[in-house]
């Protein structure tokens, strides 16, 4: 039954995807420019604490929602110098934005800062209101510069493979190998530097001595990798004392997951992932209290999985009939926790179908953290 995805409402409750410094992972180099978002963070923060504001950061950063931030985000603080350049461009390189599940064409105009009416008019649309999953939508042309590359480094220059592993930034990985995270980025022809995926294959440039210096420590970087993969995540101070806050909800899902077979932790996460165990909490998309139901998936619940009417706005209702519907999806695929919530975020019809939506990615990597914090 298809769903859209539900957004959480407020910043503080907002759990971020990847881990950073704090948690074990490199940070970017030095500059002033930048920042690196830290577990726990919020916008309003940041702009706090480097003397600027939300809405300068949200523009200098192409957001369209100050609360969806995540942890390993690099956020710029002003404007990049503009430079001079002696090479004329001599082609352009289009940047589109391919759409996903619930995306509006007013809300991808505001991601990047356009009119409705000028994405319109670039991808010659005959009616606004009428996109579809998988379109790939033109957003403005950039120039691009041909470089020729330094007589010396001729012969000398190679790259080595790296597969993103869980939690890793483009610019930890930058780090590792000590070179730039725009080297990574025009190696691999990322866009935007803040995005990279679990499995996803980088070409890292390298010269010579790195690449024998790796295949002499081939043995400890395996050794050591599972290490790296699966860090300790704590629960952030500010986090700790809502949980305390609301543990009358939170024993209500422990309560009800154990009832139906379900890991209370993952419970848990998924519903402070929703509505920060909020019972009177609505979203922008209609979805209802703490498990973040629409009403139509509580009917459908009520009458496929539970047998009596569900309250939206009874805790106890809805907290059993979030539970049984994230029981159904995990029964349905087999246990896997992956497919489990991106079914509850983007729908059961499009996981079927099309697997994991891109957008489903940073929400699911959230609740896996949430778990490991919840299970401590």
């Amino acid at each position: 039954m298809p769903m859209r995805p539900k957004l959480v409402v407020t910043a503080t409750l907002l759990v971020v995807v990847l881990a950073t410094s704090a948690l074990g992972v490199p940070g970017v180099a030095a500059d002033d420019r930048f920042t690196v978002v830290r577990a726990g963070q919020t916008l309003s923060g940041i702009a706090a604490a480097h003397g600027t504001t939300v809405e300068r950061l949200m523009r200098l950063n192409h957001l369209a929602d100050p609360n969806r931030i995540y942890a390993g985000q690099r956020l710029r603080l002003r404007p990049a110098a503009h430079r001079r350049s002696a090479h004329p461009p001599v082609e352009r390189r289009v940047i589109g934005h391919r759409v996903t599940y619930g995306e509006t064409v007013s809300g991808i105009a505001l991601r990047y800062h356009l009119r409705v009416d000028q994405l319109v008019r670039r991808n010659h649309l005959a009616d606004a209101s009428r996109i579809y999953v998988g379109q790939l939508l033109r957003i403005r042309a950039v120039p691009v510069h041909r470089r020729r590359a330094p007589q010396h480094a001729a012969g000398h220059a190679s790259f080595v493979t790296h597969i993103v592993r869980f939690a890793e930034t483009l610019s930890g990985i930058a780090l590792h190998y000590r070179v730039s995270v725009g080297a990574i980025v025009a190696a691999n022809g990322i866009t935007n530097p803040s995005l990279i995926r679990v499995g996803q294959q980088l070409r890292v440039p390298s010269k010579h001595r790195a690449h024998h210096r790796r295949q002499g420590h081939a043995h400890q970087h395996r050794r050591h990798a599972a290490h790296r993969a699966a860090p300790t995540w704590r629960m952030p101070s500010e986090m700790a004392a809502l949980v305390r806050q609301r543990s009358a909800v939170g024993r209500a899902i422990r309560h009800e997951a154990r009832r139906q077979g379900v890991p209370p932790a993952l419970a848990k996460a998924v519903a402070w992932q929703e509505s920060g165990w909020q019972p009177r909490i609505v979203s922008s998309a209609g979805a209802i209290g703490v498990m973040q139901l629409l009403p139509a998936t509580a009917d459908w619940v009520s009458a496929t999985m539970l047998g009596e009417p569900v309250n939206l706005w009874s805790t106890t209702s809805n907290v059993r009939a979030g539970v049984a519907l994230l029981r159904h999806y995990l029964h349905r695929y087999d246990g896997s926790r992956t497919l489990a919530l991106a079914a509850y975020y983007q729908g059961q019809a499009g996981t079927d179908r099309y697997g994991v939506y891109p957008v489903s990615r940073p929400y699911i990597d959230s609740i896996l953290i949430l778990e490991q914090m919840f299970r401590r």
